[in-house]
């Protein structure tokens, strides 16, 4: 009887899975996959009809955001907190990349898709500077 009243959800294998999908939004984990490391990061994506939000569980984080409209033209980083909510707003630019131990919370619109959720490829100079945003955030990569 008591788990017709409480779903209980995880995720412990690597990078992305949605675990709850309910009414107009999705939750999700997002783990480590080395795909993230800052050596494979080579293009950002945004989504056109929805903000996505992030929370550090575990580990460590940086979320990369980018300016600019058909290309990305400018990079932030951000270094998460652990239980900070981070709302990267509608149409941004973004990436990540997570620790080994890396446990990051993601809540999105459940509608967020690859056909309203395009890619911009990063040029071989911003793919540079995410390294050297990583490693003054990080230290050594």
């Amino acid at each position: 009887m008591f788990h017709e009243l409480l779903a209980i959800e995880e995720h412990t294998g690597e990078g992305y899975k949605p675990l709850v999908d309910f009414g107009g939004w999705r939750v999700a984990i997002l783990n480590y996959s080395a795909e993230l490391l800052p050596e494979h990061l080579d293009r950002m994506q945004r989504h056109n009809e929805t903000d996505e939000v992030f929370v550090l569980l575990a580990g460590r984080c940086i979320l990369f955001v980018g300016e600019g409209q058909g290309a990305v033209t400018r990079i932030h980083a951000e270094n998460l907190r652990p239980g900070r909510v981070y709302n990267v707003r509608q149409a941004v630019w973004h990436t990540h990349t997570l620790s080994p131990d890396a446990k990051v919370l993601v809540v999105e619109n459940r509608e967020t898709t690859y056909d309203n959720s395009p890619f911009a490829p990063l040029t071989p100079v911003q793919h540079r500077q995410l390294f050297e945003l990583t490693r003054s955030l990080w230290g050594a990569v």
